[in-house]
């Protein structure tokens, strides 16, 4: 068979590559895996040959979907030759969406000029799926299991040879053009299929270059899903084999499942050749007149220039293959699961059965703490965003949830008391096909071990966290709020949100502030800014209060000093968590704490409060909304659900999803409103009028005689409600909400007076809560 027989027997159909990709953006709506790419130094145009991990089926088809949509180039892969051994219609669709059979007697050379033409090519180097993501040996070698042999092998170097034979191709059609030889040019565009010199000029002159590439699936799952039951259904004769594809790759893509495919830098096959080996290439180069030619050199070895590049193109197939397949597993995409399964071995390791379950919770925390900080590490989004990971320490996380409900289930974890056991099954051997339904924390633990750094830290984790100071993770909780302000203002910035971001008029920043003298006194602040604000409505008092020795936190609401868009998104239990979360940061710097809030800041405080968390000396409430001027409020329940009601319909966001608003302070506050907001603000009121009888400590009540958001009443149904015995209730002359931020009626220096007062008496008494003197009730307005 010639060269353009083989070549049309291969053939790429055009029209069936661009169905299928329509086919499968359809199937990818329907299906809930969540595939995304990552990459950022331009591999996908860049790139020629991409190499990936193998772990399930249907991967296979998912990278050249994505580098069509992204730069609508056509894809070559090379498929198991059983797909072809028939030549049914699956041999046939194969074929014309670009697979090449392993066995093709023209693979390298046919490739090579596909390349040339512009071609990606897909090569899953593993040569098979590799269930137990097992990629080292006990030597800390790379090596897979092979079905085959039965035993663990090196991984395939076919990836390497093709590159290095393109670079080889390359050469031979730019010394061509060296030697202006217009007969070889004419070789050269014949035989690949240019049009003009330029073009085969251009292809020949970019690098030759090979992305690795790795696929990560979060979380997997053993469950039962639609599609394995639907084939049990059908053939109750399933092999064992089959049966565990389809109940793995049916959670996959069923259930809700992160696929992450991170793209590694990209390899440069010309590097690999030695300088001395290049005048021996060129000249050989400069005599082929195809790949076939050389390749079938390399088998005769009649030459010693030939030997010696031979020797040098398996050496540097060796060093290429080493250093890809490094690379591909170096680009894992780490997550909970992860950190979760390479504790528990670790421990296993060093003879411990159990561990303390608060324990296990603090060095999970750490390790994502550190994580973050190990440099060229993928972390999963959830490990990303302190919404995901941020309540691991109270043992209050999604992912830990769904890790040990699966653990519990295969019978390899189970909680007792105080505790978590680690069960003999964990150490147990399992058959290649069974292992990810036996034993899901050993793949876990496998597929996580290669990446650099995570194994040492792991260990340092462990031996740390016994000595991890409340004054540590407080520290660690901080950076999570500045994380979260960065990780949720970025979400709400994509194009759909920029319409309305557009019209905002905030000029300070919305990130939370901490600020720790270094004489501190020994009571602590939690500043809370108000509705639609940020943390900087409260920052400048916070900064006095600084300066008079008071650690001082201002945490961020969720969902304010971002977008409205986010706040659309928030519930005002939401909000509550973000002062909780405050308050336990503070609780590492202070003994003692004091709440300050205003407006829903003071609401939220006072739930805080109600609460009556360890610590908690005092409270100020500044301007609380308990009834508001607006009578448009009783509305909003109304508005709000009208506006559920439409959005059911998709092509509808709701009849008033958002409204324009007045503030006294447009640099600070949103200018835009959503109604949903409003309606979480009634509903925290409401819940705040249960509570206040709950409030003990001794408390500061603020308000404005004449404000003009917040009926001044407000302040006297706080007062008489809450339980406190030192209870004052301060007005203050202003016909202005804002009188903390404006510093109105010398309302800063009444709450100083006030937190000197609860200094001075804690100082007096250290062990004893903080016990003012009872204050006459005030004339109420």
């Amino acid at each position: 068979m010639t060269d353009r027989q083989d070549q049309e027997e291969v053939k790429l159909n055009i029209s069936t590559y661009q169905w299928s990709v329509r086919l499968f953006s359809t199937l990818k709506r329907l299906l809930s895996v969540n595939i995304k790419m990552h990459h950022d130094h331009g591999q996908v145009a860049r790139g020629e040959i991409f190499l990936f991990n193998h772990f399930a089926r249907f991967e296979t088809f998912i990278p050249q979907y994505l580098i069509y949509q992204e730069t609508g180039a056509y894809c070559r892969a090379i498929a198991a030759s059983e797909f072809f051994a028939r030549d049914d219609a699956l041999a046939n669709y194969l074929r014309n969406v670009g697979a090449v059979p392993n066995n093709h007697p023209r693979l390298i050379p046919l490739l090579a000029e596909e390349i040339l033409r512009g071609r990606k090519v897909i090569i899953f180097p593993e040569g098979g799926m590799v269930k137990d993501r097992r990629s080292q040996d006990n030597q800390g070698g790379y090596s897979i299991y092979s079905r085959t042999s039965l035993e663990r092998r090196k991984h395939h170097t076919g990836a390497a040879v093709l590159s290095l034979a393109v670079d080889i191709l390359k050469q031979s059609v730019l010394l061509a053009f060296e030697k202006g030889d217009q007969a070889r040019i004419r070789h050269w565009m014949e035989k690949l299929e240019f049009a003009t010199p330029e073009a085969l000029q251009e292809a020949a002159e970019r690098p030759s270059t090979i992305v690795p590439a790795n696929i990560t699936f979060y979380p997997m799952r053993v469950s039962d899903n639609l599609l394995h039951s639907g084939f049990e259904l059908i053939n109750r004769g399933l092999s064992r084999r089959l049966s565990e594809e389809l109940l793995i790759e049916g959670n996959i893509l069923l259930k809700n499942t992160d696929m992450d495919i991170h793209l590694g830098d990209i390899l440069y096959s010309r590097e690999y050749w030695s300088w001395w080996v290049r005048p021996i290439i060129r000249q050989l180069a400069g005599e082929m007149d195809s790949l076939d030619e050389l390749l079938k050199r390399q088998a005769d070895e009649q030459s010693l220039k030939q030997r010696l590049l031979n020797r040098r193109l398996r050496h540097n197939a060796l060093r290429l293959r080493n250093d890809y397949m490094e690379a591909i597993y170096n680009e894992v995409t780490i997550n909970l699961s992860h950190l979760a399964s390479l504790i528990i071995y670790a421990l296993l390791e060093q003879g411990q059965q159990a561990v303390e379950v608060d324990r296990f919770h603090r060095m999970l925390y750490l390790a994502v703490k550190w994580a973050q900080k190990l440099p060229r590490i993928n972390l999963q989004r959830s490990l990303q965003n302190p919404d995901s990971y941020g309540e691991l320490l109270l043992g209050q996380c999604a992912g830990l949830d769904q890790f040990f409900h699966t653990a519990a289930q295969l019978e390899l974890i189970e909680q007792e008391g105080g505790h978590y056991l680690f069960m003999p099954k964990l150490c147990e051997e399992h058959e290649f096909d069974q292992i990810r339904l036996e034993n899901m924390v050993e793949v876990y633990a496998n597929e996580a071990r290669p990446v650099s750094g995570i194994n040492a830290m792991i260990y340092r984790v462990i031996d740390h966290a016994a000595a991890t100071t409340p004054l540590e993770i407080a520290e660690y909780l901080f950076d999570d709020e500045r994380i979260a302000y960065r990780w949720d203002k970025a979400s709400f910035s994509k194009p759909r949100h920029q319409e309305l971001n557009s019209r905002e008029t905030a000029t300070h920043s919305g990130e939370p502030f901490l600020i720790l003298p270094q004489q501190r006194n020994r009571l602590g602040i939690v500043l809370v800014h108000g509705f639609l604000a940020s943390p900087a409505e409260v920052q400048s008092f916070g900064e006095q209060l600084g300066q008079l020795g008071f650690a001082v936190i201002g945490p961020r609401l969720k969902g304010h000093g971002t977008s409205p868009w986010d706040l659309r998104e928030r519930s005002w239990t939401d909000w509550l968590a973000s002062v909780q979360r405050a308050y336990r940061i503070m609780q590492g710097y202070c003994d003692d704490v004091c709440l300050i809030g205003f407006s829903t800041g003071a609401a939220l405080s006072l739930l805080l409060a109600a609460e009556q968390p360890d610590g908690l000396a005092g409270i100020v409430a500044i301007s609380t909304p308990i009834k508001f001027r607006n009578k448009n409020m009783i509305f909003v329940p109304l508005v709000h659900h009208a506006n559920k009601l439409v959005s059911w319909l998709r092509a509808y966001e709701g009849i008033m999803p958002f409204r324009p608003t007045d503030t006294e302070h447009p640099d600070i506050n949103y200018s835009t409103m959503p109604v949903h907001a409003l309606f979480e603000l009634r509903l925290m009121v409401g819940e705040l009028v249960k509570r206040l009888p709950d409030i003990h400590c001794p408390a500061l009540i603020l308000q404005g005689d004449e404000d003009p958001v917040v009926v001044p009443d407000s302040a006297n149904r706080v007062y008489k409600k809450i339980s406190s015995k030192w209870k004052e209730l301060k007005f203050v002359s202003s016909s202005r909400h804002g009188i903390l931020n404006e510093d109105i009626d010398h309302t800063r220096g009444q709450i100083i007076e006030y937190l000197q007062m609860l200094e001075a008496d804690l100082a007096s008494d250290p062990a004893k809560p903080a016990t003012l003197p009872v204050i006459e009730p005030p004339l109420t307005i």
